[in-house]
């Protein structure tokens, strides 16, 4: 994407930064963000912050692009206030898309979650049966019924797109988030420091963890090609989070078990294996992950050195 005016919700948090500074070198950016997980400090000077909720009428929607990254990414935080949980998840979305389109633009790409899926060893096609156990669950899937009604009904193309596990290193992006960092960094952080982490159950539960970057890459592509429609982001393997533990102690030369906790989260909501098959968008992109398992754990684990 080059020469555009893009609006970046959720734009100083963990994906939303790194989206708005990638884009920042060659188009005119604009971020939204309540500074609830974000932080300003996180965006290069290119990028012009506004610090504004979702919610807000007046928003800087005057853009040829928005990227919807703003919401309560997570099961604990919608449940700790669910009623605010569906105001952002799903207000704010509608209230940010409603207001682009009075203003002309006609391009959305916005986050949606894996999570729909529930548990699934197998890599797992956007065909596949999705349901909401969670009130988090039910935001996403409330937000791509709303992205069918803007299609259908005013010809706005908006592509959902249902992220697997993303990961980076603490940095500005994630440090300050602490138990809502990504798990990666948590665990890298933990390890790095001689802490052991904690893992739910018994650690072989698995994740189709993605690197921001490929993530970013995907959403760049996902506007490049205007697509409408929901699409998977992950890499399309899986690693047990015991796989995780062992990959970081020998990436930093360290020997530290984690502990295995009782789960907080209730069985029936807890997802225990994701995987992703991004062959549809594959198909409508030349967008391919880059960042392998290895490299990314690698990635995460230099700051430490």
């Amino acid at each position: 994407m080059d020469g555009q005016r893009v609006l970046v919700t959720g734009g100083a948090g963990f994906i939303g930064s790194t989206l708005a500074n990638r884009l920042s070198v060659t188009n005119d950016v604009v971020v939204v963000d309540d500074c609830y997980l974000g932080t300003p400090e996180n965006l290069e000077s290119a990028v012009t912050f506004n610090e504004r909720s979702v919610l807000d009428d007046d928003l800087p929607t005057d853009v040829d692009v928005v990227f919807h990254c703003a919401a309560l990414s997570s099961y604990p935080m919608h449940e700790s206030d669910p009623t605010r949980g569906a105001r952002v998840n799903v207000e704010g979305f509608v209230n940010v898309v409603e207001q682009a389109r009075a203003d002309g633009c006609d391009t959305v790409v916005y986050a949606s979650s894996s999570s729909v899926y529930g548990s699934r060893s197998e890599p797992t096609t956007e065909a596949a049966p999705v349901a909401a156990n969670s009130g988090y669950e039910a935001s996403k899937l409330a937000r791509e019924r709303y992205a069918e009604y803007f299609s259908h009904h005013y010809g706005l193309s908006l592509a959902g797109m249902r992220l697997f596990s993303v990961y980076q290193g603490y940095g500005a992006a994630e440090g300050h988030k602490g138990e809502y960092a990504n798990l990666v960094a948590q665990f890298v952080d933990d390890i790095a420091t001689g802490e052991r982490p904690a893992i739910y159950g018994d650690g072989t539960q698995t994740r189709d963890f993605i690197h921001v970057e490929d993530v970013v890459a995907a959403l760049c592509s996902a506007a490049e090609a205007a697509l409408d429609g929901v699409y998977n982001v992950g890499t399309g393997d899986r690693y047990s989070l015991n796989d995780l533990v062992d990959k970081i102690n020998e990436t930093v030369g360290a020997d530290i078990r984690p502990k295995y906790v009782e789960n907080p989260i209730p069985e029936d909501v807890y997802v225990t294996d994701t995987c992703a098959d991004c062959s549809k968008l594959r198909s409508e992109t030349n967008w391919e992950p880059t960042v392998g398992f290895d490299e990314g754990v690698k990635r995460v684990c230099e700051q430490y050195r």
